[in-house]
């Protein structure tokens, strides 16, 4: 992921931040954060094409993407 995808997510207009998470189980979490809806938008664009052309053959299920708002930091 730092090799492929992390660059990729680094080039959308207003990254801030992505994490990869192992929840155990076999689950796996991401989140990416941008300054806008737009690169939240572009970013799923992006990350659907990496999965398919990456990681597809991997995954037992579709990926499910959520957005929303961030309504509290530190």
């Amino acid at each position: 992921m730092n090799e492929g995808f992390v660059p990729l997510m680094r080039q959308v207009s207003g990254f801030v931040a992505y994490y990869w998470v192992d929840a155990g189980d076999g689950v796996m979490v991401s989140t990416s954060v941008f300054q806008d809806r737009a690169g939240a938008a572009e970013s799923v664009s992006k990350a659907a094409d990496f999965v398919r052309d990456n990681l597809a053959s991997l995954l037992p299920n579709p990926p499910q993407v959520m957005a929303g708002e961030v309504l509290a930091s530190s």
